[in-house]
């Protein structure tokens, strides 16, 4: 039996936190709109495991560190070297403001409490068993299998021993397709209780590979008309993705901010077992040329008749702030957009309105504006054919916009579906 709190990332995307028996803390991540926003409550747990290394799941864990606490902190490899780069990143952007939930002090304090594990190597913490399973997401995401059984392996435990005991199984972010830099999850390890995501829960997507050679087919026709591609990327995953796309279409681009730093820390040898082919990503790197950001660079390339991937991935900044700007105005040249576009965001009033605040001022843009599905969740088909494995297994539907209809069309499909509440407390047997 466990009890089950949702500080955050139920009923929507963000913030993703969950306490469980007020000892594990699962996730404890951060909205990162404007204002921010954290998980709700005070928490104090024992020791924190972490499915993957974005924002929304991992961006406040630092703070825990605060006072006198230090719990232990569980991840994989990569998914620890992320985070460290997320929240260095955050420190220098927002340190000293009330954007920042986190001190260097605290940061420091992190990699001292940091426990790294490989996936399917069962540990224990707070008195659970732990096991990490590939989530296919990105490198290093993890399905996180709590087993209130604790010390005594599932594999050496007999039927008497389950008597019980819950097996809780934390989705996180996963996707059921593969990807350029991560293979597609296979992982459907037995559970009594499934938390499971549902950010794309009402999205169908064409095959990727479909999806690849449209996007690769357009980039190319806008270099041969002699335009200029903005891609704006996410640091993490889709850039390394739109970057072996490139080598693998034989095309010439450059790369810009954080993701520059993320490809190189992918390639440390600790996180190469993380990535499906290593290679590729060297490859990659290879094809593409890194930009330093010294004045006037941007500007220059943005003259050439080329691909530049940069963050940020919706436009909030970044180097995309010079780029964007420098090629609006022809026709010709195109900004392929990558990720979902968050309302609100520059990237989003961009698509729909052919204009956008961009650094402070507002810009009408008259390049070619497409959008790419390149998402690292599973979409509706990939949900239900992940869940089909646990038909006889209560499910919890977090991490989406539409939680409660995806909950309700599970019911209809003869699943044990429900979508927690904010701040609502479940007991779990």
């Amino acid at each position: 039996m466990m009890e089950v709190q949702f500080l955050g990332g139920a009923r929507e995307i963000g913030r993703s936190a969950i306490l469980i028996d007020d000892r594990l803390l699962v996730d404890f991540g951060m909205d990162s709109g404007n204002p921010p926003a954290f998980p709700i409550g005070d928490v104090d747990p024992e020791a924190v495991v972490v499915s993957h290394g974005h924002l929304d799941h991992v961006g406040t864990v630092p703070a825990l560190l605060s006072g006198d606490s230090r719990p232990s902190v569980h991840w994989t490899p990569p998914t620890y070297d992320l985070a460290m780069t997320l929240a260095r990143d955050t420190l220098e952007l927002h340190g000293g403001s009330y954007d920042c939930p986190f001190t260097q002090a605290e940061l420091a304090r992190l990699t001292q409490v940091s426990e790294t594990h490989d996936y399917r190597e069962p540990f224990e913490a707070a008195g659970y068993e732990i096991t990490f399973y590939d989530a296919g997401h990105v490198p290093g995401s993890a399905h996180v299998l709590i087993d209130s059984a604790g010390g005594s392996p599932a594999s050496n435990r007999t039927k008497s021993d389950d008597d019980g005991d819950t097996r809780l199984l934390y989705t996180g972010d996963f996707h059921t397709e593969d990807q350029r830099l991560v293979a597609a999850t296979t992982a459907r390890p037995e559970a009594d209780v499934v938390i499971c995501e549902s950010t794309y829960a009402d999205t169908t997507r064409p095959p990727r590979e479909e999806i690849e050679r449209e996007f690769a087919e357009s980039l190319r026709t806008t270099i041969w008309e002699g335009g200029t591609v903005v891609v704006p990327a996410f640091a993490i995953g889709r850039t390394q993705e739109v970057l072996c796309l490139c080598e693998r279409y034989d095309l010439e681009c450059y790369v810009d901010g954080m993701g520059k730093r993320i490809t190189e820390l992918l390639l440390h040898e600790q996180n190469r077992p993380f990535l499906r082919d290593t290679d590729a990503l060297r490859r990659a790197k290879g094809n593409a040329r890194f930009v330093d950001g010294r004045d006037g660079q941007r500007k220059r390339i943005a003259e050439q008749n080329t691909v530049i991937v940069t963050t940020s991935g919706m436009l909030h900044g970044g180097p995309a702030m010079t780029y964007v700007p420098a090629i609006r105005t022809h026709p010709t040249n195109k900004i392929a957009m990558t990720g979902h576009q968050v309302e609100g965001t520059p990237g989003r009033d961009l698509l729909e309105t052919g204009s956008a605040e961009l650094d402070g001022r507002r810009m009408p843009v008259s390049a070619q504006v497409e959008q790419y599905d390149f998402s690292a969740h599973a979409d509706r088909t990939g949900l239900f054919e992940f869940l089909e494995s646990y038909r006889d297994s209560e499910v919890l539907v977090v991490h989406g916009d539409r939680c409660e209809a995806f909950a309700e069309e599970l019911r209809r499909e003869g699943f044990d579906a429900s979508a927690p509440a904010l701040g609502e407390s479940r007991t779990l047997e």
